[in-house]
């Protein structure tokens, strides 16, 4: 049964750390930036924006029906789907599918932003934040630099050459592969990881070769409808809440779905959409994002929103 008693694990001196960590996400983004323009330091390649309508299951048990997910209801959403490193579809990669919903109420507030950040992996084989901005930090040097620093870290190249085999693994689209938080997120008491769960079972072949030309053909064709589920923490060994690279041994929980109507590349949406954050720090208060990791992320997205030419 899902459990509240979950706890953080904080490390000592952790702000200190993760301050210092963000110094590498800026370099990279400042290479970007004379390289391509303003722009993230992640995700930087939108491959299509998108809007979309969450809507809340109704029946929800008693520890799901939290924050936006309290009643039924419908709420405006719009969606940024990304590469996480490359702008060449067929590149090996993680995907970003990237939610912001609008207008949300919860219990204690009305007129909530709720950002949601999934990516196409379901674990991340990382000790924790410092060895996700050294892989960063690693795959962004020139190849001598490179090979000194995965010579003087072997641990580190181990865990990079793990996440690039789940990289590498075949992606079949936006529409046909599963997405996930990766870490867990509040559910006011309880804590949950997410998964949006893919919108139709036909594989498209050529999708790999253009990803927002097979994502724009299904939508020209009708709707797509994903399901959002949760997976709430029950105990620490089978949902440790700090350890990404452990699939959770836990039941899923369909919690609302996402409609995404029939529509076709809309430029000024695009705009837009690239132009705003998505956060997962953007939250209700019910939706705190859990783990040393995210706490890292808050760091680094601060920095690179102020980095990069955007509008609230």
């Amino acid at each position: 049964m899902p459990s509240t008693q979950w706890r953080e694990v904080y490390l000592p001196d952790e702000r200190t750390q993760h301050a210092e960590q963000v110094h590498v996400f800026s370099e990279l983004q400042r290479k970007q930036l004379k390289k391509h323009g303003p722009g993230r330091a992640l995700h930087r390649n939108q491959v299509a924006a998108l809007r979309a309508v969450l809507a809340v299951e109704d029946s929800l048990p008693d520890h799901a029906r939290q924050g936006i997910f309290a009643a039924p209801a419908a709420y405006e959403a719009q969606v940024r789907l990304s590469n996480g490193n490359f702008s060449v579809d067929r590149a090996p990669d993680i995907r970003g599918f990237a939610i912001k919903v609008l207008g949300a109420s919860t219990p204690s507030s009305a007129e909530v932003e709720q950002n949601f950040t999934l990516v196409s992996q379901e674990t991340l084989r990382v000790s924790g934040s410092a060895d996700v901005v050294a892989i960063v930090d690693l795959s962004a040097s020139a190849p001598g630099t490179a090979l000194r620093k995965a010579v003087t870290q072997p641990g580190l190249t181990r865990s990079a050459v793990a996440n690039v085999r789940d990289m590498v693994k075949p992606f079949s689209g936006f529409a046909t592969h599963d997405f996930f938080s990766i870490m867990p997120l509040t559910f006011g008491d309880y804590a949950a990881r997410l998964k949006l769960c893919a919108a139709s079972t036909t594989i498209n072949k050529a999708a790999r070769r253009d990803l927002a030309a097979d994502l724009f053909a299904r939508l020209a064709d009708g709707d797509l409808e994903y399901r959002l589920q949760a997976q709430f923490f029950e105990d620490e060994r089978r949902t440790p809440i700090e350890d990404s690279s452990v699939p959770w041994d836990a039941p899923w929980l369909t919690v609302a779905r996402l409609h995404v109507p029939r529509q076709a590349p809309d430029p000024a949406l695009a705009e837009a959409v690239e132009k705003s954050s998505f956060n997962p720090w953007i939250a209700a208060k019910e939706h705190r994002p859990l783990g040393e990791l995210m706490r890292a992320r808050q760091a680094a997205y601060a920095v690179s929103w102020r980095n990069r030419d955007a509008a609230p």
